[in-house]
């Protein structure tokens, strides 16, 4: 079961007392989720998407939220009902009405509530280095994509960094894109996000 902190929550001290990142401006620095959303994962406007280990932060659903506007959704999906708990409080606090929480545990294929085959996009951000059940994770967020959808994965690049997890606990984009790769999932683009972060764009086929 996955059962760690979250995805931003984990790292909260680091991201915002180590390195001192107090503004959404210096955060965009680090990891900008608007432009990975719009211009390397394509979100638009009336768009189905899931957040997949969302954490409590809502680093990546509320914008997802703001980009996809009324017409569109973005579940928060995390085994954490405090996460989830987080993310709908800061959803009313911006007056975002399209966000749904899920509580699920992203390994156990089929677990979450999600119509299948149903979402636009969907993300897998500083989530896979927590899991050694890469593989189901994947397998989930490839059942609840419709035909054409994408996934959007960012994870630590696998070298030294200041701070994050134990290199021993990181994947090589190669790692995930064999298993994507094994399931149906075909390979995009990869690229740079940010410093310390990969990012990878997966395709349903």
């Amino acid at each position: 079961m996955l059962c760690t902190v979250g995805r931003i929550d984990q790292f909260e001290h680091i991201y915002y007392n180590k390195v001192a990142m107090k503004d959404d401006a210096a955060i965009a620095r680090l990891l900008d989720p608007e432009s990975l959303l719009k211009q390397q994962l394509g979100v638009k406007l009336g768009h189905q998407v899931a957040d997949l280990g969302c954490g409590g932060a809502g680093y990546f659903t509320l914008p997802a939220a703001r980009v996809v506007g009324s017409r569109g959704r973005v579940y928060a999906v995390d085994i954490l009902r405090s996460a989830l708990d987080g993310v709908v409080s800061k959803a009313k606090l911006s007056n975002l009405s399209n966000v749904e929480p899920v509580w699920s545990d992203l390994e156990r294929v089929g677990a979450a509530k999600v119509p299948e085959s149903s979402l636009d996009e969907a993300l897998l951000v500083n989530i896979m280095f927590q899991s050694r059940q890469n593989e189901a994770m994947l397998r989930e967020a490839h059942r609840l994509l419709k035909t054409g959808g994408r996934l959007l994965v960012v994870d630590w690049k696998v070298e030294p960094t200041p701070f994050g997890p134990p290199l021993e606990r990181r994947l090589t984009p190669e790692n995930i894109s064999q298993l994507a790769s094994a399931i149906g999932f075909t390979l995009e683009n990869k690229f740079d996000s940010g410093p310390y972060h990969y990012g990878l764009i997966f395709l349903k086929t």
